[in-house]
C-alpha cells in the first residue's frame, strides 16, 4: 500500500493485545466462547474506527503460538472464527477498501486456513484505505527465529546482517514498526507480541476487558499517545509518522 500523509498526533501503526475475552464472559455468566465472539465484534468496530481516523496500520493479536495449549474446543472455535474472517468477513473489508494481512507461522495451520488466508490477502492487495493485520499463530520470538532461519537458508553473509536486513525477513516486512500498543484486561506486558516492531512503541494499558473496550477508550488511548514525547534515544521529540526504519536511524 502506498504511504500517505499521516495525521499529526496519531500513530501510523496501532497494535492491540485484545485480552480478557474469557474473563468478560465469566463475569457475565456466559460461555467462554461467547467472549471470543463478542471480542471479534469489538475488534471490527475499533479497527474500523481507528482506520477511519487516519491510522494506516491496525494489527490485532488474535491467536498466539501459546494459545494452542488451550482446550480443543476453544482452539477449534477460534480457528473456525478466523477461517470465517478470511472467507466471509473479507468481503466487507474489501468493500471498505481495506487491505487484509495475516502475520504468523504457517506451521500447525490447516491447509484450508492457509488457502483462505492466501486468497484473502490476494483479493485485498490493491486496497488503499488502511491495512488490518491479524496476528495468527504468531509469536514475536518465533518471527525473529524464522527470519534468521530464512537468512541462513539464503546464505546472507555475516557482514550484511543489519537491522534493516533482519527487518526485511520478518513476516509482512512492508508493515512498519509499531507506534502504539494497547493492552486490555489489566495485564502490563507484551506477551511476545511483535517484539521486533515494538522496540520503540508507546505502551498503553487499561483494566477493561477487551469486549468492554469502546470508542471512548480508543479516544483516551490516542489522546495519551498524542501527549507523549517520543525521543527514540535522542533529546528531542520525533514526528509520529516515522517511516519503517526511521526509529533505528534516529538513534
Amino acid at each position: 500500500m502506498n504511504s500517505r500523509q499521516q495525521p499529526a498526533g496519531l500513530p501510523r501503526h496501532l497494535g492491540i493485545i485484545l485480552d480478557g475475552n474469557r474473563r468478560w464472559a465469566k463475569n457475565h455468566g456466559l460461555p467462554q466462547l461467547e467472549g471470543h465472539r463478542r471480542g471479534y465484534e469489538i475488534l471490527k468496530d475499533i479497527g474500523e474506527l481507528a482506520i477511519g481516523k487516519g491510522i494506516e496500520y491496525f494489527s490485532a493479536y488474535v491467536f498466539s503460538t501459546e494459545n494452542w495449549r488451550r482446550s480443543r474446543e476453544e482452539v477449534g472455535y477460534l480457528m473456525n472464527l478466523l477461517y470465517w474472517v478470511a472467507t466471509h468477513e473479507v468481503d466487507e473489508m474489501n468493500r471498505k477498501n481495506l487491505r487484509v494481512r495475516f502475520l504468523g507461522s504457517k506451521s500447525r495451520l490447516s491447509p484450508k486456513i492457509l488457502t483462505a488466508i492466501e486468497k484473502a490477502e490476494a483479493r485485498t492487495a490493491a486496497n488503499t484505505k488502511g491495512t488490518v493485520a491479524f496476528c495468527l499463530n504468531y509469536g514475536g520470538q518465533l518471527e525473529i527465529a524464522e527470519a534468521v532461519g530464512k537468512m541462513l537458508a539464503d546464505e546472507v553473509p555475516a557482514e550484511d546482517v543489519t537491522v534493516e536486513k533482519i527487518s526485511s525477513y520478518l513476516y509482512a516486512p512492508d508493515i512498519p514498526p509499531l507506534d502504539l500498543v494497547i493492552r486490555t484486561s489489566g495485564e502490563q506486558r507484551l506477551s511476545n507480541f511483535m517484539l521486533w516492531r515494538a522496540a520503540y512503541a508507546e505502551l498503553y494499558f487499561t483494566s477493561k476487558h477487551w469486549p468492554d473496550f469502546a470508542a471512548a477508550d480508543l479516544e483516551a488511548a490516542l489522546a495519551d499517545y498524542a501527549s507523549r514525547r517520543r525521543r527514540f534515544g535522542g533529546d528531542y521529540t520525533q514526528p509520529t509518522n516515522l517511516p519503517a526504519s526511521a526509529a533505528e536511524a534516529a538513534r
